[in-house]
């Protein structure tokens, strides 16, 4: 009897170590046939962990910012005190940037005022620049906010690209053309771009694209450095002092030009909601800030820090001198307010 138990438990096991043995074995042969399929695909799709979309590709989800060269310029700010990059030339890949958004298919939607007169002197130059500069490879949609919808001069547009026409009014004063285009962009972004884009660059239309403005300037809130600001002492910054105001700032981090904003449709809408409701009260209480929009764009920017900062190079004025400066991507046109501004 004794025997008998002592050969059952031997044979337990054996038949035990043969089960392990073969568990090995599958476990094995299932890491190797993993790491086969893993040389099978292509290295552009192992840049970072992703997921599988509906048509069977990889969507990457690897922060591109990691890939930031922070100490590729020197004697310029490249980060912010709250980690956010500022970006200028040498700093990023810009093919690893647009494969990257192309890939997950970013779109954007590119806003420009042409009210009055400065539709005849800027908007053609404008539109026919950006076609050459901005954003390419992406799905790129204009919304030109005119007075004069008939007289919006037709440009031919690249692949992925589409032009919008919505009339607005026009109002007696400029300073109004600027405080009230907040309005229209949040309207916008809610009657019909957060339908069709996931980011919104609003633009001043007395520009032109020179260089480069590309995926690497997208970001969820995106604001610019003042070309004339940024190397001046903050005493000397020009923010709205009048308590008065609801842009009224003692001090800030940097100073912001109104000229170009952007950033994911939701904090847009944010920020031109923000801008809206302050000059409204504003003019309840018989007060205008001093920069108008700039001014509360400059408070906005304060209370909820921008994630991403483009360089002058990204708003540049010719007529400045400065070595930092190694490439003008948009320009300011030659400015006639004398003739083109109402008063």
């Amino acid at each position: 009897m004794q025997r008998r138990l002592t050969k059952t438990r031997g044979l337990k096991e054996i038949s035990a170590g043969i089960l392990c043995f073969h568990v090995l074995i599958i476990v094995s042969f299932t890491s190797l046939y993993l790491r086969y399929l893993a040389s099978l695909i292509p290295e552009d799709n192992l840049l970072g962990t992703g997921e599988v979309t509906g048509e069977g590709k990889i969507r990457q989800s690897i922060n591109l910012d990691d890939t930031l060269d922070y100490r590729a310029r020197q004697g310029v700010e490249t980060r912010t005190s709250w980690k956010a990059p500022i970006i200028w030339e040498g700093m990023f890949d810009p093919i690893l940037y647009d494969q990257m958004h192309i890939q997950n298919q970013s779109s954007v939607a590119l806003t420009v005022f042409a009210v009055g007169k400065y539709l005849d002197a800027y908007l053609k130059t404008f539109l026919i620049s950006a076609e050459r500069h901005f954003m390419l490879g992406l799905q790129v949609t204009y919304y030109v906010f005119t007075d004069q919808p008939d007289k919006v001069p037709h440009i031919d547009l690249g692949p992925q690209r589409s032009l919008k026409v919505i009339q607005v009014e026009k109002h007696s004063r400029w300073q109004d053309i600027s405080m009230m285009r907040m309005k229209t962009i949040s309207d916008t972004i809610e009657s019909e771009i957060r339908h069709r884009c996931n980011y919104v660059f609003c633009l001043d239309v007395d520009q032109e694209f020179k260089g480069r403005f590309g995926s690497e300037a997208l970001g969820d809130s995106v604001a610019l450095v003042h070309a004339y600001f940024y190397k001046l002492p903050k005493d000397m910054w020009s923010y709205d002092k009048n308590p008065k105001s609801k842009a009224y700032m003692e001090y800030g981090d940097y100073y912001y030009h109104a000229a170009l904003f952007g950033g994911l449709c939701e904090h847009v809408k944010s920020l031109a909601d923000h801008c809206f409701l302050g000059i409204m009260e504003d003019k309840l209480n018989d007060v205008e800030a001093l920069w108008h929009d700039e001014s509360h764009l400059n408070k906005y920017f304060w209370l909820h820090k921008p994630t991403r900062l483009l360089s002058p190079e990204y708003c540049w004025d010719q007529n400045n001198i400065d070595n930092d400066i190694h490439v003008a991507r948009l320009i300011w046109a030659e400015k006639h307010y004398d003739t083109l501004r109402d008063q």
